[in-house]
């Protein structure tokens, strides 16, 4: 068992110490060796770890242990049925670890006290300290201590049934890490493989990035000496920006105009057509009036508005191009007012100053050209035609009411209606 001689021998048939007392009424703690042979091997296996014990008999016997855990177990067993090296080393050994456990039981002073201190102890599972402070306790008599070396020999079979439970347990533990360490394996593999696909994409990403903003940059760059320059150009140019808005302003009024010009164009198409049906209603309407008149004034013959200004004054727009053609064709210079609407006032005078004869048609101008045109023609004596209807049949109408004047005649001729 030794490397060097041989340190186990049998116990002695008859103990060297003194029993100890079966009433526990002394005071003095018996050792290790004073108690009975069948307390050893529960004290020897519960209360101290194997490696400890077989580091106490090295350390006793000066050598290296070769025995098992259980030949070492049983030989210490049977050396604590004396005093010697090694039951000395394991009574030390057990007063220092059990240290303040035994503090605490020294307070005990009666054996039932100690029983209860005891069934207190197991109950929190601090068997072993309490196992050791109960059988070497002063108190503690035969009795009580055979009931205590019987429980903790139930309470080794019931650990070892629980330690056979455990091993089952731990080797269904064993078998279910082997598969999950398997399962790990194999998703510690696919996650190497997502990394490395994750590292090669952020290292194309981070490439990519990396081209952007060199290209980023460069734009940058070519936009500021743009800026630059234009800025160099407006210092070189200061009516610039005022050249940018008369350009904008001409081409809005370039378009302006192209869509009055062809505002126009449709107007003097619908005036050509509303032309051709005045001059007919107009002829009807001069030869229904010389049958219905006793006496039908004549038409007025080409040469009488030969060289003749003629101005109307009002009337509709649309009405205005028939008005001028009627009067060219028959040798006159038409002219025309629309009586303050949209033409200035102030040039009505003007326009009353060179007609030789006035169309007023006093249903589509303002009360002051109205006067205007009244004052004129009664101031000057220039004839005046009055018309209340604007329409190409009444103008008509009006001009048929002119007789052939000498150049200085000055009365003015009135078709009846009311005064606006």
């Amino acid at each position: 068992m030794c490397e060097q001689s041989s340190w186990f021998t049998p116990p002695p048939l008859v103990a060297s110490g003194a029993e100890v007392s079966a009433s526990g009424s002394g005071s003095r703690r018996p050792r290790l060796w004073d108690l009975p042979r069948h307390c050893h091997c529960p004290l020897v296996g519960v209360c101290v770890p194997i490696e400890v014990l077989r580091k106490l008999v090295n350390k006793a016997v000066g050598g290296d242990t070769i025995a098992d855990d259980y030949d070492l177990h049983v030989g210490v067993v049977a050396e604590c049925a004396v005093r010697n090296r090694i039951s000395e080393a394991v009574q030390n050994e057990l007063e220092r670890r059990f240290a303040p456990v035994l503090r605490r039981f020294a307070s005990v002073k009666t054996p039932e006290a100690l029983a209860g201190v005891w069934a207190e102890a197991v109950e929190s599972g601090d068997v072993a300290a309490a196992f050791w402070a109960t059988v070497t306790h002063a108190r503690c008599n035969a009795a009580l201590r055979e009931a205590v070396c019987r429980e903790v020999h139930m309470i080794q079979h019931q650990a070892g049934a629980a330690v056979r439970a455990d091993l089952k347990r731990v080797q269904s533990l064993i078998d279910e890490n082997a598969v999950l360490s398997r399962e790990l394996g194999r998703v510690q593999t696919r996650s190497t493989q997502w990394q490395s696909e994750r590292i090669a994409e952020h290292e194309r990403l981070t490439s990519q990035l990396m081209r952007t903003r060199g290209e980023s940059m460069a734009k940058d760059t070519v936009i500021e000496m743009q800026r630059v320059e234009i800025g160099a150009l407006q210092s070189a140019l200061p009516d610039l920006q005022s050249r940018s808005q008369l350009t904008r302003r001409n081409e809005d009024l370039l378009n302006r105009l192209r869509g009055l010009e062809a505002k126009l164009s449709d107007i003097k198409r619908e005036n050509l057509g509303l032309r051709d049906d005045a001059l007919a209603a107009a002829s009807r309407l001069a030869l229904s009036s010389r049958t219905t008149e006793e006496a039908p004034p004549p038409a007025p013959a080409a040469d009488h508005l030969q060289a003749r200004s003629i101005l109307c004054v009002g009337g509709r727009s649309g009405h205005i191009p028939i008005y001028r053609d009627w009067v060219e064709r028959h040798g006159g210079r038409f002219a025309h007012h629309d009586g303050g609407v949209e033409d200035n006032p102030h040039r009505l005078d003007a326009s009353l100053a060179a007609a030789d004869l006035v169309i007023c048609q006093t249903g589509c101008l303002s009360h002051n050209a109205y006067w205007l045109v009244k004052d004129h023609c009664k101031r000057t004596g220039k004839r005046c035609v009055y018309v209340d209807k604007p329409s190409v049949a009444g103008f008509v109408k009006g001009l048929s009411q002119i007789q052939p004047l000498p150049s200085n005649d000055t009365n003015s001729k009135r078709i009846p209606a009311e005064q606006p």
